[in-house]
């Protein structure tokens, strides 16, 4: 299970339903909540047998009414991809906040958390990074534009899967390995 917290109007539900090759949602409607979506990548596999890993991704409204309800929607998971638009200055401000509950708070590795700086069509596509505080600025950054260039980020996402099914695979070999000695 990947969780996907976003800062408010980031483009995460549009972006989640492209990666996760979803329905198409064109116009904006705030994520409630939360909203499972479970879906096979052909691209990523566990075994040498070459079947699709099942995944989860929970999209998770930005807005900070829900934030009681983060720590359900935060256990058990594996990976955080935290969408920020990259057009809202106070939203690098934000992601502050969803790294420190969504990450650090559950103890996920640095490996285990991407970060996309969404750009929404129109708003043009600043490649530039942004001014990240630390520890964000450690957190691998990609920029996604759905208009110019959506094949990128859908690469860059199934990388970032393929890390956590090794960092899942890694973590269950030192649990059995413990348990053989």
């Amino acid at each position: 299970k990947s969780v996907l917290p976003t800062t408010q109007s980031g483009g995460k539900t549009v972006l989640a339903n492209f990666l996760t090759e979803s329905s198409d949602i064109t116009e904006y409607n705030p994520t409630q909540g939360v909203r499972i979506l479970e879906f096979e990548n052909p691209h990523v596999t566990s075994n040498n047998k070459g079947t699709g890993c099942e995944f989860e991704l929970w999209d998770c409204g930005g807005d900070p009414k829900f934030e009681s309800c983060w720590p359900a929607l935060m256990k058990d998971s594996h990976g955080v991809v935290i969408v920020f638009n990259a057009d809202i200055p106070s939203h690098l401000k934000e992601i502050e906040t969803w790294y420190s509950c969504f990450v650090q708070q559950q103890f996920l590795q640095n490996t285990q958390c991407l970060l996309i700086a969404h750009h929404k069509p129109g708003s043009g596509s600043d490649k530039d990074n942004p001014a990240l505080a630390p520890p964000l600025n450690k957190l691998k950054l990609v920029h996604s534009n759905l208009e110019d260039d959506p094949e990128e980020i859908r690469m860059e996402f199934i990388k970032y899967l393929r890390s956590i099914i090794n960092s899942v695979s890694e973590s269950r070999d030192r649990e059995e390995m413990s348990i053989i000695t």
